[in-house]
């Protein structure tokens, strides 16, 4: 018995980082001081390392296994502006990172039980890191293969490079961050990176580059991971799977947040405004599979919606093989408001021979600034296959509203499309589509629009329930010479000059309509 109980007050050690020496002036280099604080108490099995109020300045901390940080309200924790203070470091997990970062902050490999608490600061002090290089520029956290890592309540800000890289890490829980990382290049405000069993909630992150990123820059997947009850903001993108996927995307939800685009700060690496919102992009031979994408309000950004299956087929490791096309399947995208959108439009898109399968979307509300020409209607949508994804990659595309190419299985319910100003592009564009439903559309068109709905080489689609709102010229334009059954049924169409227009060769038993005659296109 008296052997257990030293042993719990040595795991309940707590050291004040003041108490041990450190000095909190902001100029007074602190690493040694609160290193060894962290070190005596994994010495001791465990414990807590206390910042009290004060700035406490430091390069690298390693942080240890059952110890916690803890920076209280009114502390912060500056790194130091000499790169010199931040040894180089390359972690036994290989990834495509090591590409990018050999130094952070606060840094660990291979721990378990660690965390960093509290109501304080962690200032990277990436102002005085402003260049464009990779490598010498630090993370404010990166912590490696490490197992039930807890950080929650602090604010993180101006780092030199990412906020936060969590590369392999099992079951990390996230809670209660505030990030603002506008200072330097490359202003990620959380990136997980092939990690499994994360929470991530009641964060508000606001960032230059991308807010929040999964990523897998190495052979394993971000698997089991949840994120709900945050506000993003970011020039970049606020939410996103990728660019880097060659481990891919398993069992990913994203429920009950606010995207906006950044309100009161200068972008340095992206635009001013928000390029995307939800951004789900796999291009590196990964699968991404069962995403569920919930209650969301955007504002402001450019793209709403983004998905893209590429094969920009990129290896993590140098030398390496270039990884076979990946896979998109089994999305579903519920539940979505979009305001302040600008004018490309959103799109769904795959590549010739890798074909996106398995997508829903149901009721969402998306609404464009508008403004495009008829002439965009009839743009040709370069396939750029082994392109860097991104939602500006294609242009203004010739949907205001929902562009779709190589795709299997789409089912759009309750899908809502407006414009502040008159747009004269279609709405939707359906292009190498099989198997698409299309259920209860809503949408406004401009006088002398192309048609509502575009159906290029589509296969087994149903049209059902759509009120175009009027006058329209043109509710449905069939073409392609392997579009095959194609039936509009149940729709409200009195306001709509011709229900259908059928391309020459398509066909002539390809469309079927329960209630409106259709007109055949004339060769021109």
């Amino acid at each position: 018995m008296l052997v257990l109980a030293a042993s719990a007050r040595l795991a309940a050690l707590t050291l004040d980082a003041r108490e041990a020496g450190a000095v909190p002036d902001g100029r007074a280099l602190c690493t040694a001081v609160l290193q060894q604080c962290l070190d005596r108490c994994a010495a001791a099995g465990g414990g807590t390392v206390v910042l009290p109020p004060g700035i406490y300045r430091s390069g690298t901390l390693d942080l240890r296994s059952r110890v916690t940080l803890r920076i209280e309200a009114g502390a912060t924790l500056l790194g130091s502006a000499d790169p010199r203070d931040y040894p180089a470091r390359r972690p036994a997990v290989r990834s495509y990172t090591d590409n990018y970062v050999s130094q952070a902050l606060l840094a660990g490999e291979d721990l378990e039980q660690v965390a960093i608490e509290g109501g304080g600061v962690i200032d990277g002090n990436g102002g005085a890191f402003k260049w464009k290089e990779y490598l010498t520029r630090p993370y404010v956290i990166r912590l490696v293969a490490c197992r039930d890592v807890r950080v929650e309540g602090v604010t993180l800000q101006a780092s030199p490079m990412w906020m936060q890289h969590y590369l392999a890490c099992d079951r990390v829980r996230l809670r209660g961050l505030r990030v603002f990382n506008h200072v330097s290049y490359n202003n990620d405000g959380l990136d997980l990176d092939g990690c499994h069993d994360v929470q991530v909630s009641d964060c508000v992150i606001d960032s230059d580059d991308d807010a929040l990123c999964l990523k897998s820059t190495l052979d394993r997947a971000c698997e089991n991971i949840t994120i709900t009850n945050c506000v993003l903001s970011s020039h970049c993108n606020a939410f996103k799977l990728g660019t880097e996927s060659n481990g891919g995307f398993r069992n990913i939800t994203f429920s009950n947040n606010v995207i906006v685009s950044p309100r009161s700060t200068q972008a340095m690496y992206g635009v001013q405004r928000g390029m995307g919102g939800i951004a789900l992009e796999t291009v590196d031979g990964g699968h991404l599979d069962n995403v569920v994408v919930s209650n969301v309000a955007i504002r402001g950004v450019h793209v709403p919606i983004f998905l893209r299956l590429g094969n920009r087929a990129r290896p993590f490791l140098a030398g390496a093989a270039k990884p076979p096309l990946g896979s998109f399947r089994r999305v579903m995208l519920s539940n979505i408001v979009a305001t302040g959108a600008g004018r490309i439009g959103c799109s769904i898109t795959g590549v010739p021979g890798g074909i996106a399968e398995d997508i829903t979307l149901a009721n969402v509300s998306l609404e464009f600034e508008g403004g495009g020409g008829r002439d965009l209607a009839a743009k040709p949508v370069p396939e750029r296959a082994d392109a860097y994804p991104e939602s500006r990659m294609f242009g203004d595309l010739p949907a205001y509203g929902l562009y779709c190419r190589h795709l299997r299985g789409l089912r759009v319910s309750g899908l809502q499309l407006r414009t502040v100003a008159p747009d004269a592009r279609h709405a939707l564009v359906a292009d190498d589509v099989e198997r698409l439903e299309i259920d209860g559309l809503d949408t406004t068109s401009a006088p002398g629009a192309a048609a509502v709905v575009r159906l290029q080489d589509a296969r087994q689609v149903l049209v059902r329930g759509a009120r175009p709102a009027g006058p329209v010229d043109v509710f449905l334009h069939v073409a392609g010479p392997a579009t095959r059954e194609v039936v509009l049924v149940a729709s409200h169409l009195a306001s709509v000059g011709r229900p259908v227009v059928v391309a020459t060769e398509v066909l002539s038993d390809t469309v079927r309509e329960s209630d409106q005659p259709h007109d055949r296109a004339r060769p021109r």
